[in-house]
């Protein structure tokens, strides 16, 4: 119960901060959006679809490439950053919150960000007349899985390369946008020549993709994205462990600082 508590107010600390900051908001609602209507609207041209069969495939590729990507990723890393500027994480030594604790509300408010942008791009579709075909249970934890595998990405990097703010643009743009590409999160994946291909499926942003697209546009089972899903599964429960063993790694180089 002392674990749960303190995970709780962490993460409504960190949102009531983010909330006072609302031009993040905005954009982390903004960008998302403009990416599904931008993707949208060139499938309408290119490939002669309806604008609501055009949206069912442009919004599994905006939601991880653009909505989770920069929320629950470039979020967590800009979070852990400027925490450790403002001294909040030397602060934690001196309190009775756990280093458990702390991680966990993080990690829940950068998901419970990254939730609500999925109902806001699903939203937006359904009202442009877009379907879901597939099943909710498995979009939801192949949504879940992602956002794992971003927020423990966001903590290994901003635990591990970055230390001040000035560094998140930067490791963002470099490790992020060539990983969008070759995911399929700006061109579809079927325009890739056979050797980008081959690259491209080292890539979880691929998995992710690949998996809610086959299942969000085209209704496909478990069966039929299952290596997508395994791929997705393991690197998801790998970047936590190792973002809890960066976290802990930080924690001693603070204390010792």
């Amino acid at each position: 119960m002392k674990y749960w508590n303190e995970t709780i107010a962490v993460t409504q600390r960190i949102l009531i901060e983010l909330c006072r900051r609302r031009r993040s908001l905005i954009f982390w609602v903004v960008f998302p959006v403009s990416v599904l209507l931008i993707n949208g609207f060139i499938l309408v041209e290119r490939s002669k679809l309806s604008t609501a069969k055009a949206l069912e495939f442009a919004a599994p590729s905006s939601l991880v490439g653009a909505a989770l990507f920069f929320s629950c990723l470039g979020g967590s890393v800009a979070t852990v950053v400027s925490e450790r500027e403002q001294k909040t994480i030397k602060r934690l030594f001196i309190s009775p919150l756990s280093g458990v604790s702390y991680f966990l509300g993080i990690f829940f408010a950068h998901s419970l960000i990254g939730v609500n942008q999925s109902i806001l791009i699903y939203t937006i579709s359904r009202l442009f007349g877009a379907s879901f075909d597939g099943s909710l249970w498995l979009a939801l934890l192949i949504i879940f899985l992602s956002i794992m595998a971003y927020v423990g990405v966001g903590f290994l990097l901003g635990t591990q390369l970055a230390r001040r703010t000035e560094d998140v643009n930067a490791l963002v743009a470099t490790f992020g946008v060539p990983l969008l590409i070759l995911g399929g999160a700006f061109l579809p994946t079927f325009l890739f020549p056979e050797k980008l291909l081959k690259v491209a499926r080292f890539n979880p942003i691929y998995h992710m993709n690949e998996a809610l697209l086959a299942v969000w546009a085209r209704g496909k089972t478990f069966t039929d994205i299952k290596s997508h899903f395994w791929f997705l599964s393991v690197f998801a429960l790998l970047m936590i462990v190792l973002a809890w063993l960066s976290y802990r790694r930080m924690l001693m180089v603070e204390r010792r600082l």
